[in-house]
């Protein structure tokens, strides 16, 4: 095994190192000169780029178009909405001047007094505000409704402790916003979206989710209501993956926006927004990967198959790379993506331990002996099992290699998170236990009190309220008073 798998720390000693070590180890990401800010590399922004086609594909069969605003927001636009205002004070980065100067030494560039903006601008934490105040210059009529738009962009809010892809100051994401006439079809709009995240992640990412609504304290500032979907990692700590927001009239009244509806009769509009980031890709290496490096779902993986000849000679190279053109291109005709790595400035062995670090979904290995005997050696990343398989036919044993491995994958992390779902009525029960991860399914009384409390002597927060299971009333742990239903609770990322 190649030194550099060896130097990867392992889970069990060290979860948050071995995130850490794996994102730089296997090529994602590495830390910028900007503080809190990540530098997403070839291979991490090639996992970026087909969440992006699956999730933009989605969202444009819903009716969703694209478009872009600007980075710039002005300060004002913030304070109209109270709410919004407050949840993002803290986190925004303010652009005070538009010019610098040489300074009197002419060795450095200052910033030149002169210059100041007279309205200070915000970079976007997120674009409510700035959509909104552009949206009431293109409705006007019930016949301009429902207003559908999604932006692909980056977003700063100046984060006080970082982490690649799971929280950096600097973010990419996408951000749904759209209008409606009706207070139903806003909130069946923001439901819609919310199914539309569980199923990427169910079926494209192989993460399965938990699909809630987030109380009074966890919800987007400005919104009536934030819908989540909620995956566990494997150290037993939830990861908030996607969210999807009922916005009311809020918006539509701080920035008038109004439309006549079918009696001719003034209206405002109302309001969802929705989204997810690369914090995705987060959610993909804490939920599959292993000691070993990186475990990707098929589905989006950069490469789905790498082919190794081994060779020692330039003519044994030459007539592995005759037998096995054929297979490349019949994959590649399946829409499978494969790399022939032929290069013969590393040994087989190093590249072996490479594409097992990035994972790789199907390796393929063939040698002269495999030619003579009409095999081809065959390991899958996911259980690491390697044999020799009939070189006949190899490319439809890919392609059904490629769908098992994605639903094992996925099978694997449900086993994993249905294990570690518990519900719980005993508070100092739940104290310890809550330690060492997992989602316990405890009755709330809907207090903020309750909920500050568990946070405050847990660091463990109501992740939401599920719909996946059957809600009875019952007695809050900790307060006992009466409690309408059970709620997620966990400590998260």
């Amino acid at each position: 095994m190649a030194k550099e798998l060896k130097e990867l720390t392992k889970r069990a000693e060290n979860y948050s190192q071995w995130y850490n070590d794996l994102i730089v180890k296997s090529d994602l990401a590495e830390q910028s000169a900007v503080r809190g800010c990540m530098v997403i590399k070839p291979y991490g922004y090639a996992i970026w780029e087909k969440m992006q086609a699956e999730l933009d594909r989605m969202f444009k069969e819903t009716g969703v178009q694209n478009a872009y605003f600007p980075l710039l927001i002005p300060k004002s636009f913030l304070s109209r909405e109270a709410e919004h205002v407050k949840g993002f004070a803290k986190e925004c980065a303010v652009v005070t001047h538009y010019r610098l100067k040489s300074s009197e030494d002419g060795n450095s560039v200052v910033v030149d007094p002169e210059a100041r903006l007279e309205e200070e601008l915000i970079v976007r934490p997120t674009s409510e505000t700035i959509i909104w105040n552009t949206y009431k210059n293109w409705i006007h009529s019930y016949r301009d409704l429902p207003l559908m738009c999604n932006q692909w962009c980056n977003v700063m809010r100046w984060e006080m402790r970082t982490r690649p892809f799971l929280r950096t100051s600097e973010f990419l994401w996408q951000e749904g916003h759209t209008a409606h006439a009706t207070r139903e079809e806003a909130e069946a709009e923001a439901q819609k979206m919310l199914k539309v995240y569980a199923d990427f992640a169910e079926n494209f990412m192989a993460v399965p989710v938990l699909q809630g609504v987030k109380s009074e304290t966890e919800r987007f500032a400005g919104a009536l209501d934030t819908y989540t979907i909620e995956a566990m990692m494997q150290d037993g700590k939830a990861l908030q993956s996607g969210t999807s927001h009922f916005l009311g009239q809020n918006f539509a009244k701080s920035f008038d926006v109004t439309f006549l509806n079918k009696e001719n009769k003034p209206e405002y509009v109302w309001a969802t927004s929705w989204g997810v980031s690369t914090r995705l890709i987060g959610a993909l290496i804490m939920t599959h990967s292993d000691d070993n490096g990186l475990v990707l779902p098929p589905k989006l993986a950069p490469i789905q198959v790498v082919i190794i000849p081994i060779a020692n000679k330039p003519e044994q190279r030459d007539a592995v790379t005759e037998k096995i053109q054929p297979v490349i291109d019949e994959l590649r005709k399946k829409g499978i993506s494969v790399k022939y790595d032929d290069a013969d400035n590393k040994r087989p062995g190093f590249k072996f331990a490479d594409y097992e670090l990035k994972g790789v979904p199907v390796r393929l290995a063939m040698g002269a002996r495999d030619i003579e005997n009409g095999t081809i050696e065959l390991m899958r990343r996911d259980t690491l099992e390697k044999e020799s398989v009939p070189f006949e036919g190899i490319a439809e044993h890919v392609e059904a290699l490629l769908d098992d491995i994605q639903k094992n994958i996925f099978e694997k992390a449900r086993k994993f998170r249905d294990e570690h779902v518990y519900e719980c009525d005993n508070y100092e029960e739940f104290k310890e236990r809550v330690k060492d991860g997992g989602f316990f399914l405890c009755h709330w009384d809907g207090t903020e009190e309750t909920e500050a409390k568990i946070k405050e002597e847990t660091q463990a927060t109501i992740r939401c309220v599920p719909f996946a299971y059957e809600q009875t009333p019952g007695v809050d742990m900790v307060s006992g008073k009466p409690s309408k239903y059970r709620v997620i609770i966990a400590r998260s990322y």
